[in-house]
């Protein structure tokens, strides 16, 4: 059976099981989420790239590039479950290349979260380098990296299939058949690429947490048991375990994926649910525990409002 035929085959089954179990009724909490973050997403961004002292804020640029690859993400994930929703049956190619586009803006969050986390420990523990250390123009070409690296890997990927499905034009388009029906020639660089990228994150994230712990516990900053610095930690740990747990959970659906003993109705469900809900959770509170929690965003945010609004009242 060749390649093209077992990728049609596998996207109509699949499509047939969603109608079958009505899991098209998580479009609507999808639309939902994405709405509001993509309504919240811009006004931070916004704010951020209108202010001058918050564009030359180091953690404020990191902020503004999650949110920016977050609304990438969700903006293609919502278009890619219109497209299934409806049934609109789109080229192989195309489907690879939303699929590449998809993994970057994910992984370019994910490594922006983890720099976040380093930028505080720089912050808090060589205050009087910071700014030498991570100056504006410098965390710019750190973004411009981030974003470099997030798409290395996914495009060298589609560029090295085989390019005699392009044109084949399948019902279901998403990343865990894209990367599935890839790792029959590209299996083990697929998993080590993941596995070595969650790896750092989280060796980073728990060494500049710990460190960051260490130095400020004799500051006295911990004894009270809502200080900011519990709340900020409670907050961000939160964050990142939303952001990370998904990753993981596609990660095992990838292993799994041509796995013959495991149900394909348990399958569609799991990838489903962790499509449509766990991956859009913690974008959904991104602008709230990331943006707006920072008072000199809500100080200017507010402040950019209520000029617009005056500026509409005076006009005759």
């Amino acid at each position: 059976m060749t390649s093209s035929v077992r990728i049609s085959n596998l996207t109509d089954e699949w499509m047939d099981i969603l109608q079958r179990l009505h899991l098209e009724l998580f479009f609507i909490p999808t639309t939902v989420i994405t709405l509001v973050t993509v309504l919240a997403n811009p006004l931070i961004l916004l704010c951020i790239f209108l202010t001058r002292a918050l564009r030359q804020e180091t953690r404020y640029l990191l902020v503004a590039n999650t949110l920016a690859a977050d609304m990438l993400f969700l903006i293609l994930n919502l278009a890619t479950i219109i497209c299934n929703t409806v049934r609109l049956q789109i080229p192989w190619l195309v489907c690879q290349l939303i699929t590449a586009v998809t993994v970057t803006a994910y992984c370019c969050a994910i490594l922006t979260v983890t720099l976040m986390v380093v930028d505080t420990y720089v912050a808090v523990r060589w205050p009087l380098h910071y700014h030498i250390y991570l100056s504006p123009a410098r965390t710019h070409r750190v973004l411009a990296g981030l974003w470099v690296l997030a798409a290395v890997y996914p495009f060298i990927l589609v560029i090295m299939t085989e390019r005699e499905d392009s044109q084949e034009k399948v019902a279901v388009c998403l990343v865990l058949i894209s990367l599935g029906f890839i790792q029959l020639k590209q299996m083990v660089e697929i998993h080590i690429y993941f596995f070595v990228a969650a790896l750092i994150c989280a060796v980073l994230i728990f060494y500049c947490y710990i460190r960051l712990y260490m130095v400020t516990r004799i500051q006295g900053i911990w004894q009270t048991r809502f200080s900011r610095a519990r709340v900020t930690l409670l907050a961000h740990g939160l964050l990142l375990l939303l952001y990370f747990t998904p990753g993981f959970v596609f990660t095992l659906e990838l292993f799994l994926f041509h796995r013959k003993d495991i149900n394909q109705d348990v399958r569609v469900w799991v990838s489903t649910i962790n499509m449509c809900v766990f991956m859009l959770l913690p974008r959904a509170f991104a602008p709230y525990l990331y943006g707006l929690r920072y008072r000199e965003i809500s100080d200017s945010l507010m402040q950019m409002l209520f000029q617009q609004r005056l500026s509409l009242i005076t006009v005759p």
